[in-house]
Parts: structure tokens; sequence; C-alpha cells
């Protein structure tokens, strides 16, 4: 099969993941903006399609005509390059285009993809470009389906009806076990090459390979529960700012923070609002929607310490690519299985926070063009995180995934894996 045919059908199957994602949304429920970090899903619809239309047809189709004058402004994202952009905090405040305008929108620019892969000729010396832009698109717009999961959920957080996203993620019965027995996992020490090969897809900021070196370290087998995260509560954790990095501290006292978000008390027991809506909350599932400050904090009233992202893809490069991913349609984190011999949940369930910044390899080089604005311009103030998490596809996600967001966000799938320096 050629790169264009495999090219083509992953369009085709990411296109319509995103449509059975939002199928069972109302109206209404495209158009809301709960807070500047969320986007209406229906600017993820439009935005993956603006992308598409930018960075392809327009640059590959000499006829081709736009489907509206104002959707580069309105649907750009980030791209300086590119033009002006109408306000990130501001997306909620536009009714039009309409909903039906966008799955038009959505149509037209996939009948232009299709008519480009059928006419382009192998031949062609910027067929490779091309082929590389719909590929980085598709990714992009698994990237989208993930934030579609994430936004809608703070989205239906905020109605007091807590709506149920899906009916179909609605009928787990949480299971109350007690985990999987907690065990230390001793990764390969000294001088180790992280990074990715040049030899399949990947973002840019996952090359170039590199070496580095590592003190004798163990990563915890499993990830931190919410009855574990419970316990550091209990002991007074969030009063206790000699657990918490100093910006943290200021950052949970200004947000009155006092457990993970979507975490709810409710008379005797918490219970905690997911896309299945409100239920009561399992110690026995890992724990999610922590910042990186209360995850570090958590390790530090351990008298442990979160991994450098290093150590983390070392020992998880050693495991079995499998997990909860997004293709299960549960979108919660799940909890750990008994008898299962070493570590489990490296892939799937909750984004785990490391102890890196977001940082750019050595001899990075971001691509030229308004691409180059993809990862490269926003390695500041930012933590890595690794693993993917239950709203992640598994066609997207590698071992050298580099996840990035400020440490103060807490509305994505992000939880605790535990590390020690090996004594």
């Amino acid at each position: 099969m050629s790169r264009r045919t495999e090219l083509e059908r992953a369009y085709r199957s990411v296109r319509s993941f995103t449509d059975r994602l939002v199928a069972s949304l109302e109206t209404e429920d495209f158009v809301i903006q709960s807070m500047p970090d969320v986007s209406p899903t229906r600017w993820h619809l439009a935005h993956t399609t603006w992308f598409f239309e930018t960075f392809v047809l327009k640059n590959h189709l000499s006829d081709y005509r736009a489907v509206h004058p104002c959707f580069d402004y309105l649907f750009n994202s980030y791209y300086q390059g590119v033009g002006d952009r109408f306000p990130r905090p501001q997306r909620g405040y536009l009714s039009r285009p309409t909903l039906v305008e966008i799955w038009d929108y959505r149509r037209a620019v996939d009948d232009g993809i299709s008519q480009l892969l059928e006419t382009v000729s192998l031949d062609d010396p910027g067929t490779r470009q091309l082929l590389d832009t719909i590929e980085l698109g598709i990714h992009h717009e698994q990237q989208h389906q993930e934030l579609i999961l994430t936004d809608i959920k703070h989205v239906f957080s905020c109605n007091p009806l807590s709506p149920i996203f899906d009916s179909y993620v609605s009928s787990h019965t949480p299971a109350m076990h007690h985990p999987a027995e907690w065990e230390w996992i001793e990764g390969t020490s000294g001088v180790v090459e992280i990074g990715a090969f040049e030899r399949t897809f990947v973002f840019d900021n996952e090359r170039p390979r590199h070496k580095v070196y590592l003190e004798p370290y163990a990563l915890a087998s499993r990830l931190v529960t919410s009855g574990e995260y419970l316990e550091f509560m209990d002991d007074g954790g969030y009063a206790r700012p000699e657990f918490w990095m100093s910006v943290g501290w200021d950052v949970c006292q200004a947000g009155g923070w006092q457990a993970p978000l979507y975490w709810r008390a409710m008379a005797s027991e918490w219970q905690q609002f997911t896309l299945q809506g409100l239920r009561r909350l399992d110690p026995s599932e890992p724990v999610c929607h922590v910042s990186f400050f209360e995850a570090d904090a958590y390790a530090r009233w351990r008298g442990l310490r979160l991994p450098l992202e290093a150590e983390w893809e070392v020992v998880a490069r050693s495991q079995p690519f499998e997990g909860h991913l997004a293709e299960s349609f549960y979108f919660h984190p799940r909890p750990a299985t008994h008898g299962l011999a070493g570590g489990q949940q490296w892939y799937g369930d909750v984004w785990e926070w490391t102890a890196s910044p977001y940082v750019a390899y050595p001899r990075y080089r971001p691509p030229t063009g308004a691409l180059g604005e993809y990862n490269g311009k926003f390695m500041c103030n930012q933590y890595v995180l690794r693993g993917g998490s239950c709203a992640t596809s598994a066609s997207h996600l590698r071992t050298t995934y580099r996840n990035f967001f400020p440490p103060a966000a807490r509305w994505q799938f992000t939880g605790i894996r535990l590390a020690k320096y090996h004594e």
C-alpha cells in the first residue's frame, strides 16, 4: 500500500472519529466556552478543518478558493506567520458561523483533500512535503479530539444538572476495590539515549535523539490513586506550605484549592464529576485533574519526587504498549489490575507529570515557516507530561511523545507517578 493510500485512509478514519466523539452533543453544547483555556467544541471542529485548508489545500491546489474569507481570522489558533487571530478568551462570544455552517465547512475541505490526493503525482518533488503536512494535520486533529473531551468536561462541570456526555460510557459502576500493591521498578542509569528515531512520524519536539546521564533511580509500578491522594488531603496537604513550591502555594491559595478539580464534598463522602456525570469517588482509580504543583506537593509529602522525563521514557519503552486509551470510549481512568508482574498504567488513563521543564532537546531546530510555530514557541514556563490518557488515541501516542502544559493547569486528564533515587 502506498503512503498516499495509507494517509487517505487515516485521514478519513480520524475525521470520522471526531464526528463520533461529538455525536451525542446537542447544538447548544457546541458553542460554550467556560474559561479562557477551554474552546467551544464548534471551534475545535472548525480549527482542525482550517489547518487542512490553510496548510494543504491553499498551498497545493492552484485553483482553490477559500470557503469563507473570515475563517482565517476566526479559526487560526496561534500561527502568527499566517495572520491575525480572533482573541482566544472570546471564542465563546460568537454565535456565527452556525454549527451547520461548520459542518458544511468540514465537508467542503474533506472533498478538497480527497480531490488533491486523487490527482497528486507520486513523482512530483513536492508530494512528500504535501503528504508530510497531511500526516501532521491528522495528528493535530487527534490532539484536538482530546481537547474536545477535556473542554466539554469542563463545560458540563459548570452546569448544575451535571450532564452526561454519552450514555454509552455512563454504565460503569465504581469498582471500590483495593489497588494493586505498589512496587519499585529500577531503570537503566548512567548514559542513556532518549528521543525519537527518524524512521516514523513524530513531532519535532521529540527529536533529535540524544544522550543524557541519569543517576540510579526507580519509578513506582503504578499511578497514585484517589484514595492515596485523600490521605494527603486528610493530613492537611492543602494547608501545609512546606510541601509546596512558592509559586504553587500562591496559586493554590489564590484559587482556593482544597481538592483535585471536579472533586466535590457531598455530605459524608467525596464525589467527582466525570464525563459519565457526577458519581461517588472510587479510591482505587488513579487520581486525576491535578496540577504539577499538586503532584509535586504530594510527592514531597510522601518523601519522594516526580520522575524526570528521561527516566520515564527509559522505563516505559521496556513496557508493553497497551493501556486504557480513547478507543475504549470510556473517558475516565481505570484502577490498576491485580496480579500483573512489573509496572502498569504507562500508557493511557492519565498524563503523568514529570519534573522536567519543557525545553528543546540538544541540537533541536524547529521547522521553517508557520508550521515551525507548532511546538518550539511554547518551550517556556511549561512542564512535560508523558504516557497519554484515557482521551488519547492509541495511533497518536508513542513512548517518546512529549506533552506539555503550564504547571497550574488542571482541566486535562493529568495524574501522578512517583519516583525516587536508588539508595
